[in-house]
């Protein structure tokens, strides 16, 4: 599958991500030179995570005709030590529905296996990053 980041030259840093048949904006705030136009790229790596979470307990809660009504995610972020190479996200799944102390432990041991953060703490990613051929 391959992502497109297209940039929208109405605004100053605002760029478009396609993914499928889906479309989000992306920007900095006015902080960082941008208008604040859509969520940073940090904040989409937080989201994936947060995402996971909730869509894999749900997965599994439905699997397992365990009784949840909702669920909701909260990331939060500390970057006070992203330069020193660590970066912290805290988690809070807030899940509601007639579930037992042990059904709501089993959901929260589900998503500390959910795939995002498998490959948050698991994997080594590698990244290659070149240019196109350039165009006249």
């Amino acid at each position: 599958m391959t992502i497109e980041v297209a940039r929208d030259l109405s605004h100053k840093m605002k760029h478009t991500v396609h993914v499928r048949n889906h479309a989000l904006a992306v920007d900095e705030p006015p902080g960082n030179g941008g208008e604040d136009l859509g969520v940073t790229p940090h904040e989409l790596y937080d989201s994936a995570l947060g995402a996971c979470k909730a869509l894999t307990t749900l997965w599994y809660a439905q699997r397992k005709h365990i009784p949840v009504e909702d669920i909701r995610a909260s990331v939060e972020r500390d970057d006070s030590e992203e330069r020193r190479g660590v970066y912290r996200l805290r988690v809070t799944l807030d899940i509601t529905g007639a579930l037992t102390d042990a059904q709501r432990q089993e959901l929260l041991n589900v998503a500390a296996k959910c795939p995002v953060h498998k490959l948050m703490t698991q994997s080594t990613t590698e990244v290659v990053t070149e240019l196109a051929p350039a165009r006249l």
